[in-house]
């Protein structure tokens, strides 16, 4: 063995290292999210609302706002706390808004960022094996669906965190968020792994880069849209049984009274759609110039090329009938679910049942 090989055998030992410890990370990560669920923390949102609206007793912590005072004339009138509506948009339902707007502690709070610093760690272990990977076939690490999946996680959960970054209020995301990366992960590593190897000659070009890429970051995207757009669904149908006058189970209240409002889920599902659509649209484009260099023509109708477009559609239709009175709601959010289902079958479908010209990367 040639000492580039045993390098490079060495730097794949690494990346499985590196992977299997990402795993480990990120079941601390879901147990802690699991444990701030069971205290239900509060979002700011219901923590600014709690301390404004509470009652003031004897009792109350110094942490609640006091009474509005006003100085006047050298005198001072004491005026009422206002009240603060906590949902998503106006509306006939009046619904909190944000994780644990209900109820909840500072101690869930508390797990609720440990969850959050932990899923950063594990992000930074997976990309590192990602990037061993890399470094140990010398190209990039999307030759078949086992380098697919990790770099696929690793870009989901990179998702997540640039929202959290942004400030966006999308911690809820996390626990349903970690445990399909667990699950893929798992998937990956156990019927998915393939040794490290270098690809076939088609796929020797830079439009690897930009075309798999694009892809694999359109897929990220379209599955945070798609969780939100399931639990929209949840709380969609909660709420309804609410306002006629149902009384959900204990289970179902416990845990869809943490989640946001429904129209709020809705319109982060939809706009997270609508931001990457246009990137996945160039994603097909790109994988057509591509082909034209490797085979010889732009479009020939090969099953994964078929699945894209059936994938494009159905994105297409979701969009349209968002933006149509008549289709807004759970009608669209079916359409939503409906194209990422395209997608998961234009990945694993396509990859491990289908023959055609994608098929020399294996599993």
């Amino acid at each position: 063995m040639t000492l580039a090989a045993a390098t490079n055998e060495h730097l794949a030992n690494i990346s499985n290292t590196l992977i299997y410890s990402a795993m480990a990370v990120y079941t601390l990560a879901f147990f802690a999210y699991i444990t701030e669920w069971l205290f239900g923390s509060r979002s700011k949102v219901g923590r600014t609302a709690a301390a404004l609206t509470e009652p003031r007793t004897s009792t109350t912590s110094k942490a609640a706002a006091p009474a509005v005072t006003v100085k006047k004339a050298g005198g001072t009138a004491v005026l009422e706390r206002p009240k603060v509506v906590v949902r998503s948009s106006a509306g006939s339902r009046d619904v909190p808004d944000g994780p644990g707007a209900h109820g909840g502690d500072a101690q869930g709070d508390l797990y609720g960022r440990i969850a959050v610093s932990l899923t950063a760690l594990a992000f930074l272990v997976e990309a590192g094996g990602v990037l061993a990977r890399a470094l140990s076939v010398e190209r990039a690490p999307w030759g078949n669906m086992y380098e697919f999946n990790i770099t696929f996680s690793t870009v989901a959960v990179g998702v997540y965190l640039t929202l959290l970054a942004l400030k966006k209020n999308i911690r809820w995301l996390g626990l349903f968020l970690i445990t399909t990366v667990l699950l893929d992960l798992g998937l990956a590593v156990t019927v998915l792994y393939t040794a490290s190897a270098q690809l076939v000659p088609a796929l020797h070009s830079y439009w690897l880069y930009i075309h798999v890429s694009t892809a694999i970051l359109c897929g990220a995207v379209f599955y945070v849209g798609a969780v939100a757009t399931l639990l929209y669904l949840f709380k969609d149908s909660y709420e309804n049984k609410l306002a006629g006058g149902g009384t959900p189970g204990r289970f179902a209240a416990s845990f869809l009274e943490r989640l946001p409002a429904s129209a709020t889920l809705d319109k982060f599902s939809y706009r997270v759609n609508a931001a990457v659509f246009p990137l996945w649209t160039f994603t097909i484009i790109a994988g057509a110039i591509w082909a034209g260099d490797a085979w010889g023509r732009y479009w020939g109708w090969d099953p994964k090329e078929t699945w894209s477009f059936i994938t494009w559609v159905a994105y297409a239709g979701y969009l349209h009938a968002r933006a149509t009175a008549g289709w807004k709601g759970r009608k669209a959010a079916y359409l939503a679910l409906l194209a990422f289902g395209c997608w998961l079958f234009n990945y694993y479908g396509v990859n491990i049942f289908v023959s055609g010209k994608h098929s020399y990367a294996g599993v």
